[in-house]
């Protein structure tokens, strides 16, 4: 019997690959592309291997481990994280580790909130916010700011990454809907090789636990 492997990943492409692949190396996929419900997924499904995604649009990663961890029927189930360290689109790039942005190699400085700002856009590429949406995700649900702060933090954004603030080519305004990050922050080519090695990865867990 086919091990079973439950995907959390909320990237459609990046879940079709991995499927994908996992399928290609003979195990048994199920999935979800959101957080919620991850944890009730896993106990229904009972899978030997978790590949979940830390960045997802309505959940934390590290909370849905703790979650599983906490369930003395799941406890015992490996989890692999994925995670994209760097983002790159065009000549900006974005380093989760370090908290660095670069532009055509050289270092911007960012505020804290910039950052947040930055690194939650370029994740979800082609997406299209309000700036409800936005405060809610970066600045968090206890804030004494206004929607205007949205406008106002990424006009500032605008003038440190575009070659031209007055006609942005990354972060685009969508008139009466909000923001949204205008360019594939992470390629094809980066997808297909996170799926390839998660593929390798839950052989190696296998391998190594059996």
């Amino acid at each position: 019997m086919s091990k079973k492997i439950a995907v959390i990943e909320d990237d459609a492409d990046l879940f079709a690959l991995l499927k994908y692949n996992l399928s290609k190396e003979g195990f048994a996929v199920v999935g979800a592309q959101t957080g919620r419900g991850a944890t009730e997924l896993c106990r229904r499904e009972k899978p030997d291997l978790v590949l979940l995604d830390i960045m997802l649009p309505d959940a934390d990663g590290l909370e849905i481990c703790k979650s599983i961890r906490a369930h003395a029927e799941l406890a015992h189930i490996p989890v692999i994280f994925l995670t994209a360290r760097l983002l790159k689109a065009a000549s900006l790039e974005l380093d989760r580790s370090s908290c660095e942005v670069r532009l055509d190699g050289s270092p911007l400085t960012l505020t804290a909130t910039e950052f947040r700002l930055l690194e939650f856009l370029m994740t979800r590429p082609g997406v299209v916010f309000s700036r409800e949406q936005l405060l809610d995700s970066v600045w968090g649900h206890d804030r004494a700011v206004t929607d205007r702060t949205v406008d106002v933090y990424i006009l500032r954004l605008r003038q440190k990454i575009e070659a031209d603030p007055a006609n942005p080519a990354l972060i685009r305004s969508v008139r009466g809907f909000g923001y949204s990050f205008n360019v594939t922050a992470q390629p094809v080519e980066e997808s297909e090789q996170r799926a390839t090695l998660a593929a390798q990865g839950a052989s190696t867990a296998f391998t190594s636990a059996g």
